[in-house]
């Protein structure tokens, strides 16, 4: 290893940092959630999504949410179940299911609803106005970014070895 590269100092690097401001943010949320409502936030943002935008398919709502597919079916099949979502089937494709907010649904988003918009609130009051039109944009920016950085960036080496050991299989 070469004296002059950088060395990864996980405290520093913007992906975990940015992990981990993630994690602190949404930890106590989930709990107050889970505790108060018995809803996951993985729910929680399913049914906010279907909430705002009815008539939505769980391909859709996995990509609003940039949720794991896999996630997204969990939590709308536990919605269904505990009845805060229906799943009708779409009038143009037969296959696909459109999922909207039961009578209790709707009730159970406008509670939680504002409570969620308080807590942001609380989050970001130290933040002048300027501050969070700031944040809002890098925000922006960096999803937008990071809808077009899907490939691993390997260095020439690892893609051989890596193919190498595909073809080995």
């Amino acid at each position: 290893m070469a004296e002059t590269m950088k060395k990864l100092n996980l405290d520093e690097y913007f992906p975990s940092k940015l992990a981990s401001l993630s994690n602190s943010i949404t930890r106590p949320i989930a709990v107050v959630f889970e505790q108060c409502y018995s809803i996951t936030m993985p729910e929680w943002r399913v049914l906010a999504i279907v909430g705002r935008k009815p008539g939505l398919s769980a391909v859709d709502v996995a990509c609003r949410a940039q949720m794991d597919k896999v996630a997204v079916s969990r939590a709308i099949s536990k919605l269904v179940q505990s009845g805060y979502v229906n799943r009708g089937i779409g009038d143009r494709d037969r296959r696909r299911s459109i999922l909207t907010l039961s009578e209790r649904g709707q009730d159970l988003y406008e509670e939680i609803a504002p409570l969620a918009l308080l807590m942001e609130s609380e989050l970001l009051e130290d933040l002048t106005e300027d501050e969070k039109e700031i944040l809002g944009r890098v925000i922006d920016k960096l999803s937008s970014k990071s809808r077009v950085f899907t490939k691993p960036h390997l260095p020439p080496a690892h893609r051989m070895q890596n193919s190498n050991s595909r073809m080995a299989m």
